[in-house]
């Protein structure tokens, strides 16, 4: 590793192994090679004068790329296509005169770009589930446990553990919907020549439009797509990036949406992200413990969202059939959100197979502030004792008022049912009052809520996709 000059921490630090051999030169380059033997393949079956012995020679090179020979010619010629179209036709001597016949530059650079997005959207598919399959235990783990939900991150009625976990399983289940969508509309750009006319085809063919017809039907089945746009400039519609890189920064959200409720929650000592053994949490403060992990989900997420925009203002500025000023942009912003959300995966299967609950410090904190939320009840009870409902609701208005000010202006602890059971409008003892502090009586449906999504839409889903269960994420730092 040279550490003389700048290294990407998407590599360096964040990405999987397998989604950055996606993205790598190799595999870019033996794609150009797969494509080749397609494109030669397809042309010697409809009928040009390509021989069998042709094709074999071109398999037998498809994966020993001579990287040499390629940088070489490209220091002269100042084309990478063109390089390694040479660099092939040298190991390939009776094959050279064919190789890339008939087609463009884009003829590889753009469909592989479809089967790179196309192979890296299975990755993240793959680890989405797993994010939904580790969130789905958790769930159900904690359903009964209530716990203070916030609203404006004021206290509110409780919740509970579980039930907030399906809130954030349901925005990850929509970006899984939404990347299935996406995947499925994938096409091949085809062979479509320099502004997307088929016009060198016209000449090969001697202007058979049936037979050209059947060119990017066969090219999409031999690289294992069912079809090709049906039309295209030089290249495909950079749309296509807008809709895939759209996909990635929705995980992004749902993730960013997470990591902070995760951050909020270790800061109230409720929930802990996973904090090991020999961790330092701050160089400078030992006891701390920080979302470390939380955080950088965050930080990574920031950043997809906004690597959103490249390929939505790519596709917004093309010029009529083919402009350049795509390339530079979208050989940075497609690899770096796809590695960066794979990342963001890790860390989110990482952080939700290790979360730590702490029930004792959830229970405490919704019992300091239940008597606000019992109050209804209270109030029910105390009319069924012969009071008048108007009159204990301005009572409970006033003596909430008064426990809240012990609270927040003289530190005090709640002392509401205490200013309940003194007062004689409501007729009754402390004891009767404490009896309705019972939290599970004040998280509604929360738990059927849990079990009924889970048992209607999480556990079908598991199931459908039960062949990529079962990855465990590893963190380099």
């Amino acid at each position: 590793m040279a550490n003389d000059r700048y290294q990407s921490p998407l590599s360096e630090r964040y990405a999987s192994k397998e989604m950055q051999y996606i993205f790598s030169p190799d595999k870019k380059f033996r794609t150009w090679r797969r494509l080749w033997i397609a494109l030669a393949e397809t042309e010697k079956e409809l009928g040009l004068p390509i021989t069998e012995e042709q094709i074999e020679e071109l398999k037998a090179h498809a994966e020993d790329i001579n990287y040499d020979v390629a940088k070489e010619r490209e220091k002269v010629v100042r084309h990478d296509v063109m390089s390694h179209v040479y660099a092939y036709g040298q190991q390939c001597p009776k094959a050279k005169g064919i190789i890339h016949l008939g087609a463009t530059s884009c003829y590889v650079g753009d469909n592989t770009d479809m089967i790179l997005m196309s192979e890296a959207l299975d990755i993240v598919r793959k680890k989405l589930v797993n994010v939904i399959s580790e969130l789905a235990g958790f769930a159900d783990k904690y359903k009964d446990l209530p716990t203070l939900a916030f609203t404006h991150f004021q206290p509110a009625q409780p919740t509970t553990v579980g039930k907030r976990a399906t809130l954030w399983m349901q925005e990850f289940e929509m970006d899984l919907e939404d990347l299935e969508y996406v995947k499925s509309t994938l096409k091949l750009l085809g062979s479509k020549g320099t502004t997307g006319t088929q016009a060198s085809f016209l000449e090969l063919f001697d202007g058979d439009q049936e037979t050209i017809d059947k060119i990017d039907p066969m090219i999409a089945e031999k690289m294992g797509f069912e079809a090709c746009y049906p039309v295209s400039g030089q290249t495909y519609s950079r749309k296509v990036d807008t809709r895939v890189l759209n996909v990635l920064a929705g995980i992004a959200a749902s993730a960013y949406k997470m990591s902070n409720d995760i951050r909020l929650l270790q800061h109230l000592k409720e929930v802990e992200e996973p904090f090991e053994k020999t961790q330092i949490g701050s160089s400078a403060m030992a006891y701390k413990r920080n979302p470390m992990r939380s955080e950088r989900i965050a930080s990574l997420s920031r950043y997809v969202m906004i690597d959103a925009l490249n390929p939505a203002i790519t596709s917004a500025t093309q010029w009529f059939e083919r402009t350049l000023d795509d390339s530079a942009n979208k050989r940075l912003s497609v690899p770096e959100g796809f590695l960066a959300i794979d990342g963001i995966l890790d860390l989110c299967l990482n952080v939700v197979d290790g979360l730590v609950v702490y029930p004792k410090v959830i229970e405490k904190r919704l019992m300091s502030e239940l008597p606000f939320m019992a109050t209804e009840n209270i109030m029910m009870d105390a009319v069924k004792a012969g009071g008048d409902r108007q009159e204990l609701h301005e009572r409970i208005r006033e003596l909430s008022m008064e426990a809240g000010r012990n609270v927040k202006e003289k530190g005090l602890d709640n002392n509401l049912l205490e200013l309940i059971a003194k007062d004689p409008a409501f007729n009754l003892s402390e004891e009767e009052l404490k009896s309705t502090m019972d939290p599970s009586k004040y998280v509604g449906r929360a738990p059927i809520q849990v079990e009924n999504y889970l048992n209607q839409v999480i556990r079908p889903l598991l199931e459908k996709n039960k062949d990529l269960l079962g990855i465990k994420a590893e963190i380099n730092v």
